[in-house]
């Protein structure tokens, strides 16, 4: 059974599950689990781990449209390094305080496989699910797409330095948060834009028709992408990328959301049903553990 799979059973047990983050009388709630062998390189910085392992769990925060307020990690390793401890800790310090949230601590123990678990709590009082989305609303993506595939390419090329750069992400709280009044279904794309469509699709009973010329693909990508193929691979379904999607009716997000803030994208349209792009069908197909 893969990560997916045993979501969907998980579902069923837990009524809370099914979204970024679990919503309780307006706390909200989310963890992370990362490990050194599928989530952090061979030259991943324990600085850069920290601000990773702490930025998943806030853009789970950021999907809800809610204040993220601190953060936690039980940080396993088979040796305890005070160099690494310390730049693990600044790492998810200095990711907090872009979120204006606090890292306050968590727990230590010995383990076979570097391994980080991030816990990171928040606010909201009208939280923004994914289950809204109607068709007219127009879809959108924040900031740029294939950073994280990007990043891949420059570890396996010895490039460390450029690696750890672009590992290290802005989680979109801030813009989460002014998104919330107008967003009506919101994600983020952890699991990489194509299947994230998917999710909101399902969640909210719909379809979405997108435009590949629309994407708005990072730099970064144009720098290990061998042809147009690799682009879009890395751009829509490799994910990691820790972006919003989101609907909402194109007035009121154009009429709330400033030109100063987090860049937007427009890039297709909900529709009664299926998942298309440039009106071909989009695979259900992204990140996997």
């Amino acid at each position: 059974m893969d990560e997916r799979s045993a979501l969907g059973l998980l579902a069923g047990q837990v009524g809370a599950a099914g979204d970024d983050a679990a919503v309780i009388d307006g706390l909200v709630i989310t963890t992370d689990m990362l490990h050194e062998r599928t989530d952090f390189p061979a030259g991943t910085t324990r600085y850069t781990a920290g601000w990773r392992a702490i930025g998943a769990s806030l853009s789970d925060v950021a999907a809800m449209g809610a204040r993220a307020t601190a953060a936690v990690a039980a940080y396993g390793a088979p040796a305890f390094a005070p160099d690494e401890i310390e730049a693990f800790v600044d790492g998810a310090s200095e990711v907090c305080a872009l979120a204006d949230a606090r890292y306050v601590g968590g727990d230590l123990d010995n383990h076979d496989e570097f391994t980080v678990a991030g816990t990171v709590v928040g606010r909201t009082d009208e939280p923004v699910y994914r289950s809204g989305a109607t068709p007219g609303d127009a879809v959108y993506v924040t900031g740029t797409l294939g950073r994280t595939g990007a990043a891949i390419h420059e570890f396996e090329r010895g490039n460390v330095d450029r690696g750890n750069e672009l590992f290290r992400f802005e989680p979109r709280v801030v813009a989460g948060r002014r998104l919330a009044p107008v967003a009506t279904a919101m994600m983020d794309s952890s699991d990489g834009l194509a299947r994230s469509l998917h999710q909101l699709a399902a969640a909210s009973d719909c379809g979405f028709d997108v435009e590949w010329d629309r994407l708005p693909v990072d730099p970064s990508v144009d720098a290990v992408a061998a042809d147009d193929d690799q682009r879009r691979e890395l751009a829509a379904f490799f994910g990691e990328d820790f972006e919003l999607v989101f609907t909402g009716p194109s007035a009121d997000v154009d009429g709330a959301y400033g030109s100063d803030e987090t860049p937007i994208t427009r890039i297709g349209t909900v529709t009664e049903a299926g998942v298309r792009a440039d009106g071909d069908p989009l695979p259900n197909r992204g990140y996997t553990h």
